[in-house]
């Protein structure tokens, strides 16, 4: 189960993940109220208050988010995470990444060039083409799309989250 808190603007539009400590003290100074309560029990505690961590908080106000892009940053994680760890060209499970139309020919290092790959088909294929070797894609990569890339969790969603992440979508 993750640390991290969701934050929701006042339109439970998500915002970002904060720490259970930054939780508390937006908590404590009346910035937002809690949505959802985590199912463990992590508690901050006084001298005089006992405070639950939640798992989903919302502002209390509402906060105008400048435009932010909309493609995450491009990295092997992201890549493996965006291809469900399994390989482009066979569906075995991938460790690698392979640039589709190799750097060496010119291709780019961007998200509709890069795909998750198992070594052994990113050592086959090398600095060729797939239309050298007769190899297709399984899908068209492009840049993973959805809030989820925006709150930039790559590790464990809380599943009290998922309503407000896949509201955003």
């Amino acid at each position: 189960m993750t640390s991290r808190v969701l934050l929701l603007n006042v339109t439970f539009e998500p915002l970002t993940l904060v720490s259970p400590r930054r939780a508390i003290v937006l908590l404590i100074s009346n910035k937002a109220e809690i949505v959802e309560k985590r199912s463990s029990a992590q508690a901050y505690h006084s001298e005089r208050l006992i405070i639950e961590v939640p798992s989903v908080l919302k502002l209390t106000y509402y906060v105008k988010v400048p435009y932010r892009a909309m493609i995450p940053p491009l990295t092997r994680r992201a890549v493996l995470k965006r291809d469900g760890w399994k390989c482009a060209y066979c569906s075995a499970p991938a460790d690698t990444i392979d640039h589709v139309i190799p750097r060496s020919r010119g291709g780019s290092h961007d998200w509709s060039n890069v795909v998750a790959s198992c070594k052994k088909h990113n050592i086959v294929k090398g600095d060729r083409l797939l239309s050298e070797l007769g190899w297709t894609l399984r899908f068209t990569p492009g840049p993973p799309r959805g809030s989820f890339w925006l709150l930039r969790s790559l590790e464990e969603v809380d599943p009290a989250w998922e309503p407000y992440i896949e509201s955003a979508v």
